[in-house]
């Protein structure tokens, strides 16, 4: 590749090196066989330009390397159909472009220090996709969480009712949730940019530590401080483990939506068009079929973790075992989790929000969301917290099985209202009084309270 021309997917040619250039592209080409390629090539050329600074390759021969060097995928498999080696292949490749030069390629290297080191440079582009993604997704949950601040609903545990929260405090939830995904995919992602040149078995028999330090920095690496002939997979699998605590996130947000869009609930929905349709026999049907998509991949994300695990325990200084599994797992998931956060994104910035409908739950049960604070109020009066439960709950229960209105059945117990005046029982049901901590609650989450949100989709909004 001649200085100051672009690869195809990433490289670009700058000064006397060759360096990564990130410019977004999608995930695939991030991880096609061109773009792999070039990254082995951009190893080898800064650790050629390397070692003619040190003196140990002549300079004409690291010119015409770093000026020639190129290869032709075809080319590649061609070669890799006769030798079994994929490294060799492309060595070989090169060289038949290189000229005589070319028995200073790939100098004093093994085929790891170029496949590992290479790889590193690839997980950075993958890296800096899903960063974006990220950022993304803590936007639009930012954004609708502040929509939706003060939007009430009913909070649930184990699905059943419990106590009010507002709509917005759940995506703030969301929202934070994201902002240690951020964290911790920078640190994974950090541990990953790593390289090594470290020879066979890692004792650097052909190199020094010096030249590894400058070769990867070079290439925007830091060397690894000790390896076997691979990297050690322990920073491999923390990085595909946090792929799949993000996946895991995501799959806490579509199951949420999922559930609120059951007819029975009917409080958020995923966006449907109007020509869309849910189901070949049904035309009412509107299905979350996106979340379900993200719910269902999630598991395919955690599953490759797993593998990750297993990479880690390789025969002594290096087995292949990990490499086939890798060729599988790092572009699969780095891909799913890319579509996943931008279709999640997407999802949260379209979704379809009822408020009345989320009121109208919030009131179905006639105040029994309310009984926790009904409790403490007893207490607060002289009753012991054991008959203030029994008391509290014989009213709950008969209003649960026979549909009757909690407040009105408290407010008619004169056990309760010779005790608590009635003026504290009406407070006790104040949905206000509640809530009165959202906001100490979002500026704890936020920095700063964005701009005014503008309408968004509600039940009588339409995108």
């Amino acid at each position: 590749m001649k200085a100051g021309c672009a690869g195809p997917a990433g490289f670009e040619g700058k000064g006397d090196f060759v360096i990564p250039r990130y410019t977004r592209p999608e995930m695939g080409r991030i991880w096609n066989d061109e773009n792999r390629f070039r990254a082995w090539l951009a190893v080898e050329v800064a650790a050629t330009e390397t070692l003619a600074e040190a003196g140990i390759v002549p300079k004409d021969a690291a010119k015409a390397i770093r000026e020639r060097a190129d290869f032709s995928v075809q080319r590649i498999h061609e070669i890799e159909a006769e030798v079994r080696h994929d490294v060799i292949a492309f060595t070989t490749a090169v060289a038949e472009i290189v000229g005589p030069h070319a028995r200073w390629f790939h100098y004093g290297l093994t085929s790891n220090d170029v496949v590992d080191t290479a790889q590193a440079l690839l997980i950075r582009q993958a890296s800096d996709v899903i960063a974006a993604d990220l950022e993304r997704l803590s936007e639009v949950l930012k954004r609708r969480a502040w929509e939706f601040k003060d939007t009430p609903m009913v909070g649930r545990t184990h699905g059943v009712h419990a106590e009010p929260i507002t709509f917005g405090f759940k995506l703030a939830n969301w929202y934070s949730e994201t902002q240690r995904n951020i964290e911790r995919f920078a640190r994974a992602a950090e541990e990953m940019r790593v390289g090594k040149l470290s020879g066979a078995v890692g004792t650097m028999a052909h190199l020094t530590p010096e030249l590894e330090d400058k070769i990867c920095a070079r290439l925007g690496l830091k060397a690894a401080e000790i390896t076997s002939q691979v990297i050690q997979r322990d920073r491999h699998a923390h990085y595909l483990a946090t792929l799949a605590v993000i996946a895991s996130t995501l799959d806490m947000m579509a199951t949420e939506i999922r559930h609120l869009q059951r007819t029975e609930v009917r409080e958020a929905e995923e966006f449907f068009s109007e020509k869309q349709k849910g189901s070949s026999a049904m035309p009412h049907k509107r299905n979350p079929v996106t979340f379900e998509q993200i719910s269902g991949l999630a598991r395919v994300v955690r599953a490759n973790a797993q593998a990750g695990f297993e990479n880690i325990a390789l025969w002594h200084e290096r087995d292949i075992s990990h490499s086939s599994v890798e060729r599988v797992i790092l572009p699969d998931s780095t891909t799913l989790v890319d579509y996943m956060l931008q279709k999640t994104a997407n999802l949260i910035d379209t979704m379809f929000v009822y408020p009345e409908r989320m009121l109208a739950n919030l009131e179905s049960t006639g105040g029994l969301v309310f009984s926790g604070q009904l409790l403490l109020d007893l207490v607060e009066h002289g009753v012991s917290r054991e008959d203030a439960y029994r008391m509290v709950q014989a009213h709950a229960m008969r209003a649960w099985k026979e549909d009757l209105n909690f407040r009105d059945l408290v407010l008619k117990d004169k056990a309760i209202t010779s005790r608590v005046p009635r003026a504290q029982i009406e407070r006790a049901f104040d949905l206000k009084r509640q809530l009165k901590n959202v906001d100490k609650i979002f500026a704890r989450v936020f920095d700063a309270r964005p701009t005014s949100p503008k309408p968004r989709r509600t039940k009588s909004v339409a995108r």
